[in-house]
């Protein structure tokens, strides 16, 4: 047998475990893995370093499937190079409930699983955020221990898709040369020949942003093999476009649409055996190609064996630094800076933005945890996430720990994705909450994957003034609190800003969202609490002596405006109480006796909040009052704006009033 037979037969074994799991599940796309399967027998074969008895090894190269529909390549691959989680039975349950084999890869499914992919061009972008990471890895541990590459696949919708250019500018201005994306060129979509809605010259495109290109038969092994050399000898990332036809073999559908999202079918099936040669059954591979396809697996592994022995030869106190990164363990020095900055903070009681505040908590932390990374969309000034001894990377030093994204909400978001699921670093960035739908498939992906990336959005508000209504979120924490295992967090004052930044530090199982102010905020911790109260989720900040008439919650900005209200009633005789509401979702996660004691008994309930009410109706009931927006904004000095919407103090207390008058005469009546 020639080694293009062998190639052949390697090749159609991923293509027909592919076609029967689609098959037999009646759901899935056979097309991308009939096509790409020459692609990712040279690449898994010849190429990828990965060890499938040690699928979390640090230094083995990433694969991204980005166009993950293509799912079926993915788990072939991972059952013929010997991935336990893999198994034949897996595979027979694609798509099934309970499955590993889900309708899109989903990371922590099983080993080999790099990213969740589905969405179009995330996986793009995630492998962007590797291999930076990778670079700035090795910058600081050196290449005995970190020096693998990026290998993504791509299709024609992920190079559609906006996130693309974002992702591929940002990768050739750094010249990610280790980053390799293979492109299925197929040329069909959905809906039919891609020249339906697309002429644009890919190769051009990705030259222009710096990428070395080259296009070859994607159904020759030589070429393929050829280019994928070339490129990991390359000074700059590269985009390989494989010529492929979607359905390879398939005699009546290759080439068409109609290969792309649905099964076969049993007679096409046949006739696509008969026409590659393949005589086994469905789910039978013949033991000749079975064992070379586990020796691709073996022999892939040794690298891993020799970067143990560099590993052990590497001094105890790198080694132990590396493994704790790898493991996402938190330096015990967090405790004790947070521990220090709270004391501070109570003693010298500061009037400060929460976006300033954060810059204050990030001096701490960045100094105490070495593997934070922090960056911004371009407005570093306004966002506050670099600190002043961080130096940023640039596409000739990446030994900085800040990251200048651009504009580029969404490739940040996805990218950062990216560096979390590398590992070794904890990734936050920052830009205006507004922009949050920039980034909201990506935070999306963050909270179904459960990694942990941190958001700061500041400018959370119409309290940041004169942009007016185009950069005032009013729906947007509603909406990133309706995402499930996100991690909302509005701080109040500097001390629950630091505290809020501990509790997303240490939220490993999922994303945070830092919202933050623009406008100086009053100090209202100005006790020493050792311990984290708003990892409560709620806690009291205003209590009363007799049993409380009013409870007003608020969060962030408003909290301020609640104890001015507490203050009026207070001194009008009305026994009120204040509850600081940080985080919806920590609050949840109280048992059922705390979460009634914050609640509390008063007959008046008002939330506060410089936004919709959407959510609020956990602390408040469906009769309780509201005081926030129910509009977009305006453009105006911000007092004049919570004047002229009526977030005030005064505001709140009339509709407190108003409420026990109204309660009283009924009980009267």
């Amino acid at each position: 047998m020639t080694d293009l037979d062998k190639h052949n037969r390697m090749a159609n074994a991923v293509r027909f475990l592919s076609i029967d799991a689609v098959q037999k599940a009646n759901s899935g796309h056979p097309g991308l893995p009939m096509g790409a399967a020459d692609i990712a027998t040279v690449l898994f074969t010849r190429f990828l370093r990965f060890d499938p008895t040690e699928p979390k090894w640090a230094d083995r190269d990433r694969f991204v499937l980005s166009a993950g529909h293509g799912s079926m390549l993915l788990y072939s691959l991972l059952h013929l190079t010997g991935y336990e989680d893999f198994t034949l039975e897996e595979l027979k349950n694609f798509r099934q409930l309970g499955a590993r084999t889900a309708g899109h890869p989903e990371y922590g499914h099983g080993g080999g699983i790099e990213t969740t992919t589905g969405p179009l061009g995330q996986g793009l972008a995630n492998a962007v955020g590797m291999a930076m990471t990778e670079r700035m890895l090795q910058a600081e541990f050196g290449k005995d221990l970190v020096n693998h590459h990026t290998y993504a696949l791509v299709g024609d919708g992920c190079l559609m898709e906006g996130i693309s250019q974002e992702a591929i500018s940002l990768a050739g201005h750094l010249k990610l040369n280790k980053l390799i994306v293979l492109w299925d060129d197929n040329g069909i979509s959905i809906d039919g020949s891609i020249s339906l809605s697309d002429s644009t010259d890919q190769l051009a495109r990705f030259k222009a942003c710096g990428w070395e290109t080259v296009s070859i038969d994607g159904h020759n092994p030589t070429q393929i093999a050829s280019a994928i050399e070339a490129a990991r000898k390359s000074d700059r990332p590269t985009l390989i476009a494989c010529k492929t036809t979607i359905g390879y073999g398939s005699p009546n559908k290759a080439g068409k649409n109609s290969a792309h999202g649905s099964p076969l079918g049993t007679d096409e099936i046949k006739i696509t055996r008969e026409a590659l040669g393949w005589t086994d059954e469905p789910f039978e591979i013949p033991a000749d190609i079975r064992d070379a396809w586990r020796i691709a697996g073996l022999r892939a592994a040794q690298a891993n064996t020799e970067w143990a022995k560099r590993f052990e030869a590497a001094d105890a106190v790198t080694r132990a630094e590396f493994e704790r990164r790898q493991r996402g363990d938190l330096p015990s020095a967090l405790g004790d800076a947070i521990r220090a900055l709270k004391t501070k903070l109570a003693e010298e009681k500061p009037s400060l933005a929460t976006r300033k505040a954060s810059e204050v908590a990030l001096e701490a932390i960045n100094a105490a945890v070495p593997e934070t990374i922090g960056g911004s969309a371009d407005l570093t000034g306004s966002n506050n996430t670099r600190t002043k001894d961080m130096k940023a990377i640039t596409p000739d030093d990446f030994s900085g720990r800040f990251v200048h994204w651009g504009i580029r909400e969404h490739g940040m978001a996805a990218a950062m994705n990216g560096m979390a699921l590398h590992g070794g670093v904890i990734p936050y960035s920052g830009t205006f909450l507004v922009f949050t739908d920039y980034c909201r498939p990506a935070i999306r992906l963050s909270a179904l994957m459960g990694i942990r990336v941190i958001y700061v959005m500041t400018h959370d508000s119409i309290g940041l003034g004169e942009d007016g209504p185009t950069h005032q979120p009013v729906e947007h924490l509603a909406a990133l609190r309706a995402i499930p295992n996100l991690l909302v967090l509005r701080p109040a004052d500097a001390t629950e800003t630091a505290e809020c930044w501990q509790i997303a530090l240490e939220n490993r199982n999922g994303p945070s969202v830092l919202a933050l102010t623009r406008q100086n905020l009053a100090a209202f911790r100005t006790t020493l609490e050792a311990k984290n109260l708003c990892a409560n989720g709620a806690y009291e900040v205003c209590s009363c002596d007799d049993e409380a008439k009013v409870t007003l919650f608020a969060t962030g900005s408003e909290v301020e405006i609640a104890m001015a209200a507490h203050a009026q009633l207070t001194e009008d005789g009305i026994p009120t109480r204040v509850v600081s509401v940080p985080s919806f979702e920590l609050f949840k996660k109280q048992s059922d006796d705390y979460r009634s004691s914050i609640i509390g008994t008063a007959p008046v309930k008002i939330a506060v909040e410089a936004g919709i009410e959407m959510g609020w109706s956990r602390f408040i009931g469906d009769d309780g009052l509201f005081v926030g927006m129910d509009s977009f904004g305006a453009s105006g000095p911000y007092k004049e704006l919570y004047e002229h919407f009526g977030i005030t103090a005064e505001v709140a207390v009339s509709k407190a009033k108003a409420r026990l008058e109204a309660l009283e005469k009924t009980t009267e009546e």
